[in-house]
């Protein structure tokens, strides 16, 4: 096979066939080029049976990608190796041999929506209301227990002595029994029930041992507890292990990702060999400079440099906006005039933002261009399930014969009124001639419904009449505030403490400024005029997108991909890096690497943006510039508009909210040397670069006004609150 369009790295990869290997392969370094190669020259140079062989990826279409590369390289020999993803690979496993464990061959496989229905199953068993603890909320725990590999028996034994978790304990475990006789499996449980089959069946695990003498593991970064077992399993005899990764971007924490696996290889594999790909095949030595200087700021890191052959290209280009809706402006107005000059097409352009609710102005500036976009890895803003569930609440306050719009939002949130209780309110509404919430009105005089769902039911017919009598008087923003209040659709999601759920709150939030704003436009601002704007846009929103779309994507789901033009934006403290990373230094440190997975996705082009001000919560915030941007090698950038970098940090806001104690951030002790003149922090503002004598040098990004304590993100050793008159400070 000829391995002339390799470089040197890749070719030293490819040609390491013995032990485990670890290959860093920086981002569009050309890591699935390496893998597809040594899958093909194994085969080809040491005729090595196709069957022997094992390649564990993390989504299908990667899986098929490398399966059609594989054979371009060697022909049609895939369909004799297992190549796929981890769950497609323990289905196989357990199909075979989980009768060992009690599981048939035909067992079925449940998805989310089963898992769900099974949950609600159990918590209507154990008489759990779903109020209080929403099912979504114990669904994501059980998921987190397994991919720690914690069975109910074992978060019993832990925690049974804490009265809060006795009725998860309870759920975990009716719930795994329910699983077993049904004959179920879901997807957590199919890796670990293939790990609890390797370890009560040595003979089993042998026989798969010996099938498999090379393993191959593509983003190894991302394994969580269970995968790096089932691997250690697979691997143990004949140590062949092949894992291809970058711990710069491993940017899937929440989901049970282990940054530690990549990084603790070594030591897990005594004799390992690290072979780093660092040479670039996507973008301008720029941008790849700009994201050198932003990840070296994560200690612990492997140390690599990404670089090209390539040009340097352009600079890459900065914009302070004053709001969202200004950085939308800048942002449409910089496609039209690239696309104006013919240096893009349309499609060549991604917008990447940390959360899904900055979406919303984004779309609107697009929308008012006519620009053509589409939403990746998600809805668009008006099409988001909470968006049409409130707007559907505003609809039957403005029109209360509109009954799906009653069937969409009499259940939101969970009142627990079922199907059957709506199907008897249909046939009195019918009987009588009336709509559906109309007839709750009458609920007293509906046969078989009573007790606490007829309370229910009274109640979200108060709701929903008492505001719409309002209608006339009220604002839209005040129509918003009150049922918010009344059907606690907020506090229901809050109540999930889940990722998800505060994304839903965000969006939710990210309405009532479109509110705010529709109102400063309108002499009357009703709700009815609101409904109507909204309404016409999301049904323009709807048309067929055009080939032409520019993509708008939040960063996470941005991996794995390229753009030859990218904007960035919103670099904001409390927004990239989010709230939860600014006491919280392991947090930090992914966001940084999630900084450096959208940086890495432009090929040509790079925008950063960020605004002065912003929506959040329903309030115009002052924001301050995300400690990224403070990290970023200035001479690459070339500002837009009137300031620089350096004039915006330091003229950022000082009355930003100050970061939360956290005991792992300690203050300089007393211990350590005075400063040889004491400071105050009335002489210090945050943006400023300082220089401690000890932690070296870092930027101030937020001072209490009350303790005068500064917060100061420093180079080489992370977030510290440090008083200036005791620490050795110095502005630089």
């Amino acid at each position: 096979m000829n391995l002339n369009g390799l470089n040197s790295a890749q070719r030293d990869a490819v040609l390491s066939i013995d032990g485990p290997i670890l290959v860093v392969a920086g981002a569009g370094s050309g890591k699935t080029r390496v893998l597809t190669h040594r899958i093909a020259h194994l085969i080809e140079a040491y005729d090595i049976f196709p069957s022997s062989i094992m390649a564990i990826t993390f989504t299908n279409k990667a899986a098929t990608e490398m399966k059609n590369r594989i054979e371009q390289l060697v022909g049609p020999v895939t369909h004799q190796m297992w190549v796929g993803t981890f769950h497609s690979m323990c289905v196989r496993i357990l199909r075979r041999d989980g009768h060992h464990i009690g599981y048939a061959s035909d067992f079925v496989i449940y998805d989310t929506t089963d898992q769900k229905a099974l949950l609600k199953n159990c918590f209507k068993a154990l008489g759990l209301d779903e109020k209080k603890t929403p099912i979504q909320s114990f669904q994501y725990k059980i998921s987190g227990c397994k991919n720690d590999m914690m069975s109910a028996d074992a978060y019993e034994t832990n925690f049974h002595k804490d009265p809060r978790e006795r009725d998860f304990i309870k759920l975990y475990k009716l719930y795994q029994e329910k699983l077993k006789s049904n004959q179920a499996l879901d997807f957590d449980d199919l890796l670990i029930k293939t790990i609890e089959l390797f370890k009560a069946y040595p003979e089993v695990l042998a026989y798969y041992q010996n099938k498999f003498r090379y393993v191959h593991v593509d983003e190894y970064q991302d394994t969580n507890k269970a995968q790096y077992t089932l691997i250690r399993q697979l691997s143990a005899k004949h140590k062949n292990l092949f894992v291809v990764g970058d711990g710069d971007q491993s940017i899937y924490k929440w989901r049970g990702a282990d940054i530690r696996n990549i990084q603790d290889f070594e030591k897990d594999y005594q004799g390992a060999k690290i072979i780093k790909l660092e040479q670039n095949y996507r973008s301008s030595q720029n941008i790849l400079d700009l994201a050198n200087s932003v990840i070296k700021h994560n200690p612990g890191r492997r140390d690599k440099t990404l670089w090209t052959e390539a040009d340097a290209g352009e600079k890459i280009r900065y914009y302070q906006a004053y709001d969202e809706k200004d950085e939308a402006r800048f942002i449409v107005n910089q496609i039209r005039k690239e696309v104006r000059e013919g240096n893009f097409d349309q499609s060549d352009f991604a917008i990447l933002y940390r959360t899904n609710a900055q979406s919303r102005a984004l779309e609107d500036a697009l929308n008012i261009e006519g620009l053509p976009y589409k939403v990746v890895g998600g809805l668009k803003f008006y099409e988001r399930k909470e968006i049409k569930d409130v707007l559907a609440y505003f609809k039957l306050m403005v029109n209360p014969f509109d009954d799906v719009s009653f069937r969409r939002v009499i259940n939101e949130p969970k009142r627990s009124i079922g199907d059957k209780t709506i199907e008897k309110l249909q046939d009195y509404a019918t009987e009588h001639g009336l709509s559906l919430l109309r007839a709750c009105a009458n609920i007293d005089a509906v046969q078989g419904i009573t007790g606490k769902t007829a309370l229910a039911i009274r109640d979200f017919y108060n709701i929903v009449n008492g505001l719409a009598v309002r209608l006339d008087a009220a604002t839209s923003g005040e129509i918003f505030d009150a049922l918010i209040e009344q059907s606690e659709i907020i506090a229901s999601y809050e109540r999930e403490r889940t990722d998800e759920a505060d994304g839903r709150i965000d969006n939710i939030y990210e309405l009532k400024t479109v509110i705010e704003e529709f109102e400063k436009r309108q002499d009357s601002p009703g709700l009815r005029d609101f409904l109507a704007e909204t309404t016409l846009r999301s049904d323009q929103d709807s048309i067929e997108e055009a080939e032409q779309s520019i993509l708008l994507m939040t960063l996470h789901a941005s991996k794995g991909l390229e753009f030859p033009v990218v904007f960035l934006v919103g670099l904001e403290q409390n927004l990239f890096p989010s709230f939860r990373a600014m006491d919280d230094e392991t947090e930090l440190e992914e966001e940084r690497r999630l900084c450096y997975v959208g940086i890495t996705r432009a090929e040509s082009l790079l925008f950063i943006t960020h605004a002065k001000n912003r929506n959040h919560y329903g309030r115009f915030e002052p924001r301050m510039p995300s400690v990224f941007l403070s990290e970023m090698n200035q001479s690459l950038l070339e500002t837009m508009g009137e300031k620089s970098l350096g004039n915006t940090l330091k003229e950022s806001p000082s009355g930003t909210k100050p970061l939360k104690h956290n005991p792992y951030f300690n203050p300089v002790q007393s211990s350590y040397a005075a400063p040889e003149k004491s400071s105050s922090s009335d002489a210090f503002a945050p943006g400023d670069k300082v220089m401690h004598k000890v932690f070296g040098s870092g930027m101030i990004i937020a001072i209490d006004t009350s303790s005068k304590v500064l917060t100061i993100v420093f180079d080489a050793h992370g977030i510290k609150k440090l008083d200036p008159s005791i620490a050795p400070i110095k502005k630089l």
